[in-house]
């Protein structure tokens, strides 16, 4: 195998430039490219001693067109240990999905974010075997932008939701700090709909997934010949959102001259183009987020104190997952609904030993592995339900979760309160109760109507009067 120093990637590509940008990418974290232009090149690339050390493949859906799954198969068939990560066009998880079971281990939408592909990487040479069914995928489905997708009713999470939703309706600039996947962003994109600046321009730029020398460019732009290579003008993020809202993700991540520059722009409203003999006075509300908490890194000296006053006069901590336990059961049905509803996927329901499982992990990916590994359960299911079953690397580092026993147990699938933390109507807790009866049964229903203390004929009045069929 390829060295950690120097792991080597097979590109199954036909367009030039792409390669050449996808090449450069990859090479920022230490990968060698290799490139291959139709499936029967890199096929006859695997056999050869550049082949044998291969670290990972990347394939252009587009190379073998219809085929792609096929490629897959094939390159699987031959490499069973080699991870493949798939780029695509579509949006639509179809693809991704029909790429996953012939063995793709991820998928990337173009235009690659650099971010994106980064991550991808990293992620497939972590990985202890290429189906890691724990590893968060690079694409997510895309969220709803309000606050009624943010779903947990546990109280530090409920705390930060009213926090941010009274916050949006200012003016002003918000700090949110949160451990990766703990929904950021999409908290971000909730706030700038519910804001006074929603219809105005909007744009988030990951700090981390642009490169350090072109971080200044982008955020505050530059004229022609400013520097080496800068033929045209380029308008920053700072100028293409005046009078809207601009989202600085892994905001500590700034260089020390960066957050000097970020300060004076604040303060002055003056932004000033690399090259430009003039500024220009923008609006733009800052919205930033961080992975860590800015006040430890302003503590030892790593980020300015005037800067994170000026960011931070409100600042909204989103907690992990670990710490909201409570809430996993109705993400993981929130997920599993939108899930469904996915072309190439069915609607699922999970039986209580699962939730279990899931509930007895502590995700330190967040709420954004929990779906990870939802999709990826729901994707090779063959059934109508997710059990234990569905998640064998869970069941091997957690072993059997044990039934439960005990009256005063959490009820696991049953979420008590609505999205605004007021308790759900009866109506609704008795349905959610008698879906987990039927799961846990396995569908006996003499015995869900025995363990309710309910007559079978009442039992299947309330199925017919609340709407339910006769699966959890």
């Amino acid at each position: 195998m390829a060295t950690t120093d120097q792991r080597l990637l097979m590109l199954i590509d036909d367009e030039p430039a792409q390669s050449r940008l996808i090449s450069a990418l990859a090479a920022r974290e230490g990968w060698r490219t290799i490139v291959a232009a139709d499936s029967e090149t890199a096929i006859a690339m695997l056999g050869t001693r550049e082949g044998m050390q291969l670290s990972a493949i990347i394939l252009d859906q587009w190379v073998p067109g219809d085929d792609a799954c096929a490629l897959i198969e094939e390159l699987k068939a031959r490499r069973p240990a080699l991870p493949i990560l798939m780029l695509t066009t579509s949006a639509s998880p179809l693809l991704a999905v029909e790429a996953m079971r012939a063995g793709a281990t991820d998928y990337l939408i173009k235009p690659v974010a650099p971010d994106r592909l980064m991550e991808a990487l990293r992620a497939s040479t972590e990985r202890a075997s290429p189906q890691d069914e724990l590893q968060p995928l690079t694409e997510k489905m895309h969220a709803a932008l309000d606050f009624d997708a943010m779903i947990g009713t546990a109280p530090k999470f409920r705390t930060a939701l009213a926090q941010a939703a009274k916050a949006a309706r200012g003016h002003g600039h918000i700090l949110i700090e949160g451990e990766n996947g703990t929904g950021k962003e999409m908290l971000m994109r909730a706030m700038h709909a519910a804001s006074p600046r929603a219809k105005a321009p909007f744009r988030i730029i990951n700090i981390g997934g642009v490169p350090s020398n072109s971080i200044e460019s982008v955020l505050f732009g530059h004229e022609p010949n400013a520097f080496a290579g800068a033929f045209d003008r380029q308008i920053g993020a700072f100028q293409h959102c005046d009078g809207g809202t601009l989202v600085l993700d892994e905001i500590d991540r700034l260089t020390e001259s960066l957050q000097a520059q970020l300060l004076e722009l604040i303060k002055t409203g003056i932004v000033r183009p690399l090259g430009a003999s003039h500024g220009f006075r923008i609006d733009v509300r800052l919205l930033t987020a961080s992975n860590f908490e800015l006040d430890q890194l302003e503590a030892s000296g790593k980020f300015d104190r005037e800067l994170l006053s000026a960011l931070g006069a409100t600042t909204i901590k989103l907690p992990p997952l670990r710490e909201r336990t409570g809430d996993i059961s109705a993400l993981t049905r929130h997920f599993l609904a939108r899930i469904g509803e996915q072309p190439g996927l069915r609607h699922l329901s999970i039986s209580d030993s699962a939730l279990a499982l899931l509930a007895a992990y502590d995700w330190p990916g967040n709420v954004r592995q929990l779906q990870s590994v939802l999709f990826r359960a729901a994707v090779y299911c063959d059934g109508e339900t997710l059990t234990g079953e569905s998640f064998p690397q869970l069941s091997e580092l957690l072993g059997e979760p044990q039934e439960a026993t005990n009256p005063m147990h959490e009820g696991v699938g049953v979420m008590l309160y609505t999205e605004d933390g007021n308790l759900r109507p009866l109506e609704e807790i008795e349905a959610d109760v008698i879906r987990l009866a039927i799961g846990h049964y396995r569908g006996r229903m003499t015995e869900v109507a025995r363990r309710l203390g309910i007559g079978r004929s009442t039992l299947y009045r309330k199925l017919s009067d609340l709407g339910i069929d006769n699966a959890a």
